[in-house]
């Protein structure tokens, strides 16, 4: 059912290129056979949500061996899906195992238990580690031909081992910590996703040898490869580490040194309804996370297998599955420090976002937009930095603006969102911030700005307990020339400056005043937990509205299809996992709505069914920047709808989280949402087909197809978009 590790190319001899990529994949035991009636609660109709994720990490895998990816974002690529996995295990391993833990056993809607989906996962991250490694040696063996090296500690001159050796005694030697292994010291505490070499040690002329266990000191201004020589040449830390163990162990024989990591689970959340401090209650989390159960074990091939039982035992995990064994490097995600050498042509060429072609003047921004009446931001194409934080800005120094009110979900520590907002409360407006504390992996960042904000004079919540705040929007109200006047910003990717460079998100600067009435009345929701009678006019919040606007809408179209014909449904999002959005598409596709999907991972879905999903297309835009925006398009038989959301279809976004769906109903921006559209669905070098079975097949160009995928070709189209503005302007002028 879901892609494995194996790709077949098939060759264009026109050109020497592939004309098509095809992964192989695992098949479902269940088979796709038509029928003209079917039970929508049949298993056979839906594919896993874990499965199906790791399906994409193959097709990112992809973009590290696609020869059109330059050099070293090739490497990028590998840490990337390095990474993803370590989060994966972390958050969805680590669920599954708790459910098993718990004798959960109640089926998915593809009919798996919590056993069947970790047995099957660990079959499919085996063969994606396996390609992983074997792709990372292809790629060294390219770096090394451009003269940048991973160097074998053994092979290097005695000059150059001196020069470690110093290095070593100097700046490593005294970040180690050696652990005895014995009777008399209890098995050492090994923290997440940490770097460790296990050491047999003896004294001369003894038989018996002990263990000891040593940290590898990376990060906190540490690095995993050190330069060597001249040029691009570096050594691991861990090799260094491991050839110099004679001045951690002086006098004793070094028997073996092998290398292990494990992983934890991150999943440890309480009740926040018997709380009395939520803020306490997270940080108690956060300790309980790093003490929590590990769910992966990864060893270096060829460890002694007394070590390798021993290591299982001791951390409590089964030997044959949860055992790793990885014929290479482990922790590849370091090595996003190779990936960001400065090589410009082993690069994507330089990348530089924008002003938006409205926001260019130096008016105020408020002025902007009262004239416009709403501007769509696409991002990264055009500029986080002189559009949403400039609106902050502006806002904190504006004498005029009286309160700014702001959902923060992640955000950058070093960016100027916060400032923004410690300014505004400085000069004496009211700001009010609700702060997601459990944002995964961001609590312990975000504990510390919420006090800092604190301290600042910002009034800061917490959100709704038992939802997590997930909707992105900013409410500026300021005293204009007629009265109050509130701006608001609402977006699909998070209020984080670094991310916003690599995320392609989209977001609305409007000042419409229905909007601006539905984000008051969401404020009071957010920061009281009442949830009384709300009335939204434009916006459909989860988790009271939002799929029941989606579900509505879907079944308008049905009915307008079997009226008159012409249905079609376009959405755009991270995953496809909900089963009532699922069925409700798949009835749609029976009754003849042309349904597409743009589904960045995770989709349950299967397409191209007959008689069932023969309606219904997906695609996966894999490329430069990672897909974030959420889009929702119904024709409406002429009358369409665009909507912007901070939701994907997923139960949890839907009925276990605060979102909103925002209407975009200018005609010049529901046409810039139509670009955006169809440029991805006429994608030929980024996009990915899913087939029925749950396979995807690249597309790639053939003939005179244009080459740049869609990400290329927005940079191009939003830089040519400002170019006849300012010509425009210029005429005026």
């Amino acid at each position: 059912m879901i892609i494995s590790s194996e790709y077949q190319p098939k060759t264009d001899n026109s050109d020497g290129c592939p004309a098509t990529e095809e992964v192989e994949v695992k098949k479902d035991k269940k088979k796709i056979i038509p029928k003209t009636e079917f039970d929508l609660s049949d298993s056979t109709w839906y594919l896993n949500r874990e499965l199906t994720w790791l399906a994409f990490n193959q097709r990112v895998l992809h973009e590290a061996e696609d020869p059109r990816t330059p050099l070293l974002e090739r490497v990028k690529f590998i840490a990337i899906v390095s990474a993803n996995l370590d989060e994966f295990f972390m958050k969805r391993i680590g669920g599954l195992k708790q459910q098993i833990g718990a004798g959960f056993r109640e089926l998915t809607l593809d009919g798996r238990t919590p056993r069947q989906q970790v047995v099957e996962c660990y079959e499919l991250v085996r063969k994606l580690e396996s390609r992983k490694v074997e792709l990372f040696r292809e790629v060294c063996a390219i770096l090394e031909d451009k003269n940048i090296e991973i160097e074998e500690y053994v092979g290097l001159s005695p000059k150059e081992k001196k020069q470690l050796r110093e290095h070593f005694l100097n700046n490593i030697f005294p970040l180690l910590t050696p652990q005895s292994i014995d009777p008399a010291h209890p098995f050492p505490f090994i923290s997440n996703l940490s770097l460790n070499l296990l050491v047999s040690v003896r004294y001369p002329r003894l038989k018996n040898a002990s263990l000891a266990r040593i940290k590898v000191p990376i990060g906190l201004g540490s690095r995993r490869f050190l330069p060597v020589g001249k040029g691009d040449r570096f050594v691991r830390i861990e090799d260094v580490m491991m050839n110099n163990l004679d001045l951690l162990f002086p006098g004793m024989e070094v028997v073996s040194c092998e290398i292990f990591r494990v992983t934890r689970n991150a999943i440890t959340e309480k009740d926040e309804e018997e709380a009395d401090d939520l803020l306490a209650m997270i940080e108690s989390e956060l300790k309980e996370r790093k003490f929590a159960p590990i769910v992966r074990l990864e060893i270096c091939t060829g460890m002694d297998p007394h070590h390798r039982g021993r290591l299982a035992a001791e951390l409590e995990l089964d030997e044959v599955s949860d055992v790793f064994e990885v014929p290479g490097m482990l922790a590849m995600r370091d090595l996003f420090e190779l990936a960001a050498l400065d090589h410009p042509r082993k690069h994507d060429p330089p990348h530089h976002p924008i002003d938006h072609h409205q926001l260019q003047s130096r008016n105020s921004i408020f002025h902007i937009i009262r004239d416009a009446g709403s501007i769509l931001l696409q991002h990264p194409y055009e500029s986080f930095s002189s559009s949403v934080e400039r609106f902050l800005r502006e806002a904190a120094e504006d004498p005029k603006v009286r309160g700014i009110k702001m959902t923060l979900y992640r955000t950058s520590s070093k960016g100027r969102i916060i400032d923004a907002l410690v300014q505004a409360a400085n000069n004496g407006k009211q700001v009010a911030v609700v702060v997601e504390l459990k944002a995964r992996f961001d609590e312990a960042a975000n504990i510390r700005l919420a006090e800092y904000m604190e301290e600042a004079g910002i009034h800061v919540t917490y959100g709704v307990v038992g939802l997590k705040t997930h909707c992105k929007i900013i409410m500026v109200v300021r005293q204009d020339y007629n009265g109050l006047r509130r701006y608001v910003h609402i977006g699909t990717g998070n209020y984080h400056t670094e991310t916003a460079r690599i995320y392609s998100d989209v977001g609305l600067l409007t000042c419409d005043t229905a909007i601006a009435h539905d984000v008051t009345e969401l404020f009071n929701y957010l920061t009281t937990g009442f949830v009384a009678k709300r009335n939204y006019s434009k916006l459909s919040p989860a988790p009271h509205f939002l799929k029941k606007a989606l579900l509505t809408r879907i079944e308008r179209e049905v009915h307008i299809q079997q009226e008159r014909g012409g249905g079609l449904i376009q959405f755009k999002m991270n995953a496809l996992e909900d089963g009532d959005i699922v069925r409700a598409l798949y009835s749609a596709s029976m009754a003849g709505v042309r349904v597409d999907l743009i589904v960045r991972d995770t989709c349950r879905l299967r397409p191209g069914i007959p008689g069932l999903s023969e309606n219904i297309r997906v695609i996966s835009v894999v490329g430069r920047f990672l897909e974030h925006a959420r889009i929702y398009y119904f024709r409406n038989g002429g009358a369409e709808e665009f909507f912007i959301a901070s939701a994907d279809a997923m139960k949890r976004n839907l009925e276990a989280r605060v979102e909103v769906l925002c209407p975009v109903e200018d005609p010049q921006l529901m046409k810039e949402l139509r670009v955006m559209l169809d440029t991805q669905m006429e994608d030929q070098r980024s996009a990915w087909d899913m087939q029925p079975d749950g396979n995807y097949i690249q597309r790639v160009p053939i003939g005179d197809t244009a080459t740049d995928g869609s990400h290329r070709i927005m940079i191009s189209r939003t830089a040519k978009r400002l170019k006849d503005s300012l010509k425009q302007k210029k005429k005026k002028n």
